[in-house]
């Protein structure tokens, strides 16, 4: 009989854990105590960066690292003003393991990162892209699908594995997008999956350090709730974004509609227009995870949501998709 182990032995052996399931860096969630516990309980945690400045970065890896013995990965948003000081902190504080997201990367990117020991992650959309990031010298890829939740490219995790898994085997491949159980994990790495990534499963475990009310939220949600934001006008572009629907959710369609019919009537220049839009949202992620407005902020969330229907621990949540893939594996035996 295959074993779990031997399935996913590549990605144990490439992150240095025992469960090869990284922990989906989500701003404002993915924190010390949330990483730490991930990483101590078998699996990889992964340290958020959304628009933290770099002093704040370099006393979270402290932070973190005070808390596990075990590795754990950074992420680093392309489009981050200060890139070069935040891989620069990487560096001093010895970081093993940078996730590259917000972006396709740069050679020098990769470079830098790399002349400091580090092993370099990145999110391929495509499969072209994926080959691109190989031949760029990249240590390890991530595939995810839009049943993510946050920022989602137009592809089904199911897809994306079926472009990329069976042709690109040079580097270690971790899926990500709609996974909450254990029999899904098995078939990825099947497949030809290293590993997987999850985000949404682990919102709610008690070492996560977000707004009781947002944990309440995804415990009450279905799938069909983790919606992708919509956009009206090809004039007024919006970069999708699945999150749970809620006032603010029906709110940005309005915003999108009002700024639309200014347009039209000469009220409003179209810049002026694009970045009203954009701005709607500025601040509503922390206003959901930290302060609790369900209503008024952004419940980032993906599909996996409906699978979450109670608050747990992070190694009761780590034990239990590990007990469902080897059931799983032991039935289909």
């Amino acid at each position: 009989m295959t074993s779990l182990q031997s399935l996913w032995q590549r990605g144990c052996d490439f992150l240095g854990v025992e469960s090869a399931i990284l922990g989906g860096a989500m701003t404002w969630v993915s924190k010390r105590q949330l990483v730490s516990s991930i990483s101590n309980a078998g699996g990889f945690g992964v340290i958020a960066c959304g628009a933290m400045p770099p002093e704040i970065r370099a006393a979270e890896i402290d932070a973190t690292s005070a808390l596990t013995k075990k590795p754990f990965g950074v992420n680093l948003i392309l489009m981050h003003p200060k890139l070069d000081e935040l891989m620069d902190v990487c560096k001093q504080k010895k970081v093993k393991y940078v996730v590259l997201a917000g972006g396709l990367p740069t050679q020098p990117i990769i470079d830098t990162l790399k002349e400091g020991n580090i092993k370099v992650i990145a999110f391929a959309p495509n499969a072209l892209f994926a080959k691109k990031l190989v031949r760029m010298g990249i240590d390890a890829l991530v595939i995810e699908g839009s049943e993510a939740g946050g920022h989602i490219g137009p592809v089904s995790t199911s897809v994306l594995a079926q472009e990329i898994l069976p042709f690109i085997h040079e580097v270690p491949i971790f899926v990500a997008g709609g996974i909450g159980r254990g029999e899904a994990i098995v078939e990825y790495l099947r497949m030809g999956a290293a590993g997987v990534q999850l985000g949404t499963r682990f919102v709610c475990a008690t070492e996560c350090k977000a707004h009781p009310d947002f944990k309440k939220a995804f415990i009450r949600a279905q799938a069909r709730d983790a919606t992708a934001s919509v956009q009206l006008d090809d004039r007024f572009p919006v970069i999708p974004v699945r999150a749970l629907t809620n006032k603010a959710s029906l709110s940005f369609q309005a915003k999108q509609r009002e700024i639309v019919e200014k347009f039209e009537r000469g009220e409003i220049a179209l810049k002026d227009g694009q970045l009203e839009i954009e701005h709607f949202w500025a601040g509503a992620l922390r206003r959901a995870v930290v302060d609790g407005d369900v209503e008024n902020g952004s419940l980032m969330a993906g599909q996996s949501v409906g699978m979450v229907s109670k608050e747990q621990s992070t190694a009761e949540i780590m034990e239990e998709l590990i007990a469902q893939a080897e059931l799983y594996l032991k039935q289909a035996a």
